[in-house]
């Protein structure tokens, strides 16, 4: 780290509703996509759609969004066709109407007002769906995933541009660059968010071509690093298992990469975006707090 004061003040989670999906797309069985995606009779038990929360003493970020409550509510929310027919076959969601990203900000005593940042980790609908609520935060996302939305077919690829590119948000669109931190190791670029080391975005292609993790880092304190959906169990990640949706060979890349760097920061804790074991592992994070 640049800077060893006290940037981070505490980080929370918060679930923004909960989602099924099929353990093919958990954990990759050697199957094609679409045909697991069509034939799988079964789902795993409700998982959560965790919104991280970081409180830095510059303002209030947020890792990814969650889901759209008007997704389970407006009719007219999904395409039509055989796209949303495999919309249909990919998830299954329930969300309440306390669930939405205001109302759970709010359960924990922050007004969405007050977030300053929100770093999109990939562009998928589970993660995009709080943008509409903060019209007031700079929204932050890869170049290289911004630019999937303008290849062909992005609905297909879970990409929903009408929900995406809202009128009133104010997009930031970020590069790896060369960082001189021997800590990242083996990562050699990405993204330091503050410029003070205590947030640093790190390219982790695979589930999509742009996909951004966030380590986050405080003096004193086991670092953390948000992995959106690099994989959907911390335990599986550390078996070297990739999910079932994404480019294998990358997600394979970017998992040994990750391993490596829990392997050089053995302290470090994992957070996914619906790993059920998340919100404990955090938890646990703090309780095994050092004296800085």
């Amino acid at each position: 780290m640049t800077n060893e004061t006290k940037q981070i003040k505490k980080v929370s989670v918060v679930s923004t509703g909960s989602v099924s999906i099929h353990p093919e797309h958990v954990a990759a069985s050697g199957k094609p996509l679409y045909w697991w995606l069509f034939t799988s009779r079964r789902w795993t038990e409700p998982l959560p759609i965790n919104v991280y929360v970081i409180e830095h003493k510059d303002g209030l970020v947020l890792f990814d969004t969650g889901q759209d409550r008007a997704s389970v509510t407006d009719l007219g929310y999904f395409p039509g066709g055989i796209t949303g027919v495999l919309y249909d076959r990919l998830a299954q969601f329930e969300i309440a109407p306390e669930q939405t990203l205001t109302a759970r900000l709010a359960a924990i005593g922050y007004d969405i007002r007050d977030v300053r940042t929100a770093v999109i980790s990939h562009l998928h609908q589970d993660h995009i769906g709080g943008l509409r609520e903060l019209t007031g935060a700079e929204i932050i996302v890869s170049r290289r995933e911004w630019g999937t939305l303008r290849e062909p077919l992005p609905e297909m690829k879970g990409l929903l541009r009408s929900h995406i590119e809202l009128p009133g948000l104010r997009w930031r669109f970020v590069d790896p660059e060369p960082l001189a931190d021997p800590t990242i190791a083996p990562f050699t670029s990405g993204h330091d968010l503050f410029g003070d080391g205590s947030m640093v975005l790190l390219p982790t292609p695979g589930h999509t071509p742009g996909s951004l993790s966030m380590l986050v880092r405080q003096a004193g304190q086991v670092p953390l690093l948000m992995v959106g959906d690099t994989t959907y169990d911390a335990g599986l990640l550390e078996a070297g298992h990739v999910p079932g949706v994404g480019e294998k060979k990358r997600l394979t890349e970017t998992t040994s990469m990750i391993n490596q760097l829990r392997e050089r920061q053995p302290d470090l804790t994992v957070l996914a975006a619906h790993d059920p074991g998340a919100a404990a592992a955090l938890s646990a994070a703090r309780r095994t707090l050092t004296p800085a």
